[in-house]
């Protein structure tokens, strides 16, 4: 996404800007008991950071941001990661504020990710954005197992904020431009990990990298992960 963005506004940070709106005025949606898709309002809002920034959006640099959207490939560690949980025996599912793409490829085929999901939710169903709760419970009533079942792996903490508060476990990826919140009275992430791999070496209690997988609590050491013994458990 970078690439486009240093394009139409000659600079790539202006991506984490429009990103930033989006999660926000989507979140506003919602506590205001409307509705509008992610992809309308991304589009909107290219063009009122344009006009913030007075450069001038044209309908060309906004159709290649929305095919960039739903062709992004994925990040090298994803593929190893997905791997590891499931030969470990968790069921994976997705969780999206993107909306389906029933024309074509969803964002995961394009990946060639979508045979490690059993299921891809999106956030439609519930004409929610993520993180109201109702968004999270409809990946564990749909499941048919208890939230505390559930494990959410995000890079943006407002995300396992929102699945900790119901009723979740979560996993921080510190992607560039990502970090905790170090906010204490605020859930912390169960774990914080630069990629997914190192992520899911926690599960293992993996004591040779304390520093990889210690729980943001600082409370010790502890396994943060659902039991897999349980195989209704699910990740998303």
């Amino acid at each position: 996404m970078n690439p486009l963005f240093e394009k139409i506004f000659g600079d790539a940070r202006m991506m984490r800007e429009w990103l930033g709106h989006l999660i926000m005025y989507s979140m506003t949606t919602t506590l205001s008991c409307l509705r509008e898709s992610y992809f309308t309002l991304g589009q909107g809002l290219l063009k009122m950071v344009g006009d913030v920034h007075g450069v001038r959006v044209a309908h060309d640099g906004i159709e290649e941001i929305r095919q960039a959207m739903l062709t992004m490939p994925a990040h090298p560690d994803i593929e190893p990661g997905l791997t590891r949980l499931k030969a470990a025996g968790f069921r994976l599912v997705t969780l999206t504020n993107s909306p389906a793409n029933p024309g074509g490829q969803s964002p995961l085929e394009h990946a060639g990710l979508a045979p490690f999901f059993e299921r891809q939710f999106t956030v439609e169903t519930v004409r929610a954005y993520k993180p109201a709760p109702q968004v999270y419970h409809l990946v564990d009533q749909s499941l048919g197992v208890p939230p505390s079942a559930c494990f959410m792996v995000a890079c943006h903490v407002w995300d396992t904020v929102g699945a900790q508060s119901a009723g979740y476990t979560a996993g921080l990826i510190t992607r560039p431009g990502n970090a905790p919140l170090p906010v204490p009275s605020l859930p912390q992430p169960n774990l914080v990990a630069p990629d997914l791999p190192k992520a899911t070496g926690c599960h293992r209690r993996d004591r040779d990298h304390p520093e990889l997988c210690d729980a943001a609590t600082g409370q010790g050491w502890g396994d943060p992960w659902p039991s897999v013994h349980d195989r209704r458990r699910a990740i998303s």
